[in-house]
């Protein structure tokens, strides 16, 4: 049976125009993004499908180039569309930042923002958001990239890319991608070193993300910065 033949509060554009984009399923928004079905398949049923060959959205939308077209009913137009699509959710998430009165009045942004950028890096990456005095963001910055499980930190390197940017305040994050967003001891060494490295030229550390499968985790709450 064709979508347009289900009852209108089962058919995905019809649910989330009644209900938004948080009633439907991954399957669901899946089919809205793919628009048709192939022979003999609902849109529905083939976004099912690839969930399952790729098992799960998040591998979806982070598969490369090869590995995404070679899905069913997939191909380079879809990759570009979803490439679009992902970017946008970036670009919207640094205007968010950016507008932002004072970035530590909405602690879960700049984990948000820090997640969208590293959760899916194949190797390790330590970022950095450079602020103002007033705790507003004047730029994002990749500092380091490292292996599959670490990245060498400088501390006068970073000392810098803050001294250039002329941050008063600067927020870490590093991606782990193993998944487990615990901080090891060495995140919490370097973190400390890198507090006191910028303390020397009144930079303060406001807090140092660690971004993996679930919920990011902040050091300052773990009351290491």
């Amino acid at each position: 049976m064709s979508i347009r033949d289900w009852p209108a509060d089962q058919r995905p554009r019809e649910k989330l125009l009644a209900r938004g984009p948080g009633a439907l399923s991954d399957a669901e928004l899946l089919a809205i993004f793919l628009r048709t079905g192939v022979a003999g398949t609902s849109a529905v049923a083939l976004a099912q499908q690839l969930l399952n060959d790729f098992d799960g959205l998040r591998p979806l939308l982070a598969a490369d180039r090869k590995r995404f077209c070679a899905g069913k009913g997939l191909g380079d137009a879809k990759y570009v569309q979803l490439q679009a699509v992902l970017e946008m959710a970036r670009r919207h998430l640094d205007a968010e930042l950016r507008a932002a009165d004072h970035l530590m009045d909405q602690p879960d942004a700049a984990a948000r923002y820090f997640t969208a950028q590293l959760r899916d890096r194949r190797r390790e990456v330590f970022a950095a958001l450079f602020l103002d005095t007033r705790h507003r963001l004047i730029a994002y910055e990749e500092l380091f990239a490292g292996t599959l499980d670490s990245a060498s930190v400088y501390p006068r390197e970073v000392v810098q890319a803050a001294l250039a940017h002329n941050a008063a305040a600067v927020i870490f994050a590093h991606n782990h991608p193993s998944g487990v967003a615990e901080p090891s001891r060495a995140d919490v060494a370097i973190t400390q070193r890198l507090r006191d490295a910028l303390a020397l030229v009144d930079i303060r550390v406001l807090d140092h993300i660690v971004v993996g499968e679930g919920p990011a985790v902040s050091l300052a709450q773990r009351g290491h910065v």
